[in-house]
């Protein structure tokens, strides 16, 4: 894989994750608690991109932590990357089918790491900018199976082949509180039109998630005809 076309899939698997059920519902509340200081734009962009700061900095230390971790246990770099190689593309046909089938809803897995409570929010909604960061850090910590499979099974692999322990873990993480930083760039050029546009949030969401199931499936196929069953594809 080249650097470009890493690059892409990075930032790409961040935006899915911002889209997945966890991720989507606490970035709604993120846009939420920075609605609070509406009537000072500039204050609310300055809340998002260290909303977005303190989710990119969780992502990358955990990346960092698990890589790192990976990397002794193999005793060499290159051999992580050869065993990735070998038995990470047979698994990513398979993986990309049931991502795509959690994304449309044809599958549901019970259960959610969040560590986000009510009592949390509402400390929060209280505080100043550093609990902007706060949030964002926490609630990338949130996982649930959709957002945990993009990011322990495609993002880890995909960052360790690459021998990226920075950049694209901090791709992915802005890629995952893209719809805050949208929000909060709104709020600051286009005020008026905040309000429809978070109306429709929901309704975007909606055709971007079944976009996207049905792509992740497809290309689940491809992999699985092309990589397990050898077939040729032109």
């Amino acid at each position: 894989m080249t650097v470009w076309l890493a690059i892409v899939s990075a930032s790409w698997l961040g935006i899915q994750t911002s889209i997945s059920p966890c991720p989507l519902a606490t970035n709604i509340a993120a846009v939420a608690f920075l609605g609070r200081t509406v009537s000072s734009p500039r204050r609310v962009l300055l809340n998002g991109l260290v909303y977005a700061v303190g989710r990119t900095v969780a992502y990358v230390g955990l990346s960092v932590l698990l890589l790192w971790i990976l990397k002794d246990r193999m005793a060499a770099g290159s051999v992580l990357s050869n065993v990735l190689q070998k038995y990470g593309l047979l698994a990513i046909g398979p993986l990309l089918i049931l991502l795509g089938m959690l994304l449309l809803g044809m599958l549901t897995l019970p259960g959610s790491l969040s560590l986000v409570g009510t009592g949390l929010q509402e400390r929060a909604a209280k505080g100043g900018l550093w609990w902007s960061g706060a949030l964002g850090f926490i609630f990338a910590m949130s996982f649930c199976p959709a957002s945990a499979a993009l990011f322990f099974l495609l993002l880890i692999p995909l960052a360790a082949s690459q021998g990226s322990m920075l950049l694209l873990p901090t791709l992915y993480g802005i890629g995952t509180a893209l719809p805050v930083i949208v929000f909060a760039l709104l709020m600051v050029f286009a005020n008026q039109y905040v309000a429809k546009t978070f109306d429709r949030l929901t309704l975007i969401e909606k055709w971007v998630r079944i976009g996207a199931g049905a792509v992740f499936i497809g290309a689940g196929f491809f992999y699985c005809l092309t990589i397990i069953y050898g077939v040729k594809i032109i």
